[in-house]
């Protein structure tokens, strides 16, 4: 069987964590703990644009929060 997230005809989300990271997911699977629907069932193309849109910062949120505190205590 192929890798279901290399399908360029299959359906896919785009779900995002709660420290704004994403992923492109398989429709068909179901959405893992911890990440919610960004972008609902769409081709992998539209999918992957709206995270490209999205995710512009590649750092997890909690190390950018750190990053800023230490920053103003620097």
């Amino acid at each position: 069987m192929a890798n279901p997230f290399d399908d360029p005809d299959g359906r896919y989300l785009a779900l995002v964590n709660d420290e704004g990271q994403y992923s492109l997911w398989p429709a068909f699977a179901d959405v893992p703990d911890g990440w919610a629907v960004a972008h609902a069932e769409d081709s992998r193309d539209a999918c992957l644009a709206h995270i490209e849109q999205h995710w512009t910062d590649m750092r997890p949120r909690g190390l950018v929060a750190a990053m800023e505190e230490h920053a103003r205590e620097g």
